[in-house]
């Protein structure tokens, strides 16, 4: 029997839809029947299994995602803003407000709530997907429950990049600088916090020499924890590797480039999120 699987996009970007389009392998065991962004429809039809990206940012939000769990045997939180309320969060939301009700009067706007919400604020969830996006893998493991899949523990384990005993003082700006294609970033003096970052994508941004910033979110030993835990195994990993001052690699850990991530896992650690329920 084929089995029906679903998207619910919220207060989002479409890009976890994008990254799902790209892997292909569901093609055949499951039939997509209803995914705005490709595939036209009134309403969403019951299905084994609902996909929802994006938070809960408005009341359509929230009442759509009602009605989605509802239909759905199975529900996974998807991405960064599912699982965290994501980028909504950052930023001044009554500026948000000031746009919408400018447009009240020629478009049907609905109501934004003072926060972009994690879905399981409203709703019980039964698997979370972290990433930004997830990586097409990650798509089929949440989908087949491959037997025996489990990510790896941490983003340095997948990138696999050789430690040395060099111990930069000062860090290298984002993306700048030339990249050696072996060497561990941190080695290089790069901000990079996949020491602590949940592994199981493949560790494509490091390998292509770029640094984490931490989209798949805490690794398991972090997840029930506060933020600040999370912040300080990452200081302690450059104390141990490195000779930059601690103030300066907080200063980037707080920086715009790295607190989309890092800040909006405040609101995933803390939660007492079971890890088994974590792709």
């Amino acid at each position: 029997m084929e089995l029906t699987f679903a998207t619910l996009p919220l207060s989002g970007c479409s890009g976890c839809e994008v990254g799902l389009l790209n892997s292909d392998a569901w093609i055949g065991p499951y039939q997509l029947t209803y995914m705005p962004l490709v595939i036209s429809g009134d309403d969403l039809p019951p299905v084994d299994t609902l996909l929802v990206t994006g938070g809960v940012g408005t009341e359509d939000d929230e009442y759509r995602l009602r009605r989605g769990r509802e239909r759905a045997r199975r529900l996974i939180a998807v991405g960064t803003c599912a699982i965290s309320g994501g980028v909504a969060n950052i930023g001044d939301r009554d500026d948000v407000r000031e746009v919408y009700f400018a447009q009240r009067g020629r478009r049907l706007v609905p109501r934004i709530l003072p926060k972009c919400h994690p879905i399981d604020d409203v709703v019980e969830v039964d698997l979370y997907l972290p990433g930004c996006p997830p990586m097409g893998h990650l798509y089929i493991a949440a989908l087949f429950g491959i037997e025996g899949f489990k990510p790896s523990k941490t983003v340095c384990i997948d990138c696999g990049r050789r430690k040395t005993r060099d111990r930069p003082t000062a860090l290298t700006g984002f993306q700048s600088g030339e990249v050696d294609p072996e060497l561990c970033l941190i080695n290089q003096g790069y901000m990079c916090i996949g020491s602590s970052t949940r592994g199981g994508c493949g560790a494509p941004c490091t390998r292509a020499g770029n640094p984490c910033v931490g989209c798949r979110g805490p690794s398991d030993g972090f997840i029930s924890r506060s933020r600040e835990e999370w912040f300080t195994a990452i200081k302690k990993v450059f104390a141990r590797m490195t000779d930059i001052p601690p103030e300066a690699v907080d200063d980037v850990i707080r920086s715009p480039q790295y607190s989309l991530f890092t800040f909006q896992f405040a609101d995933y650690t803390g939660r007492q999120r079971d890890p088994e329920k974590v792709l």
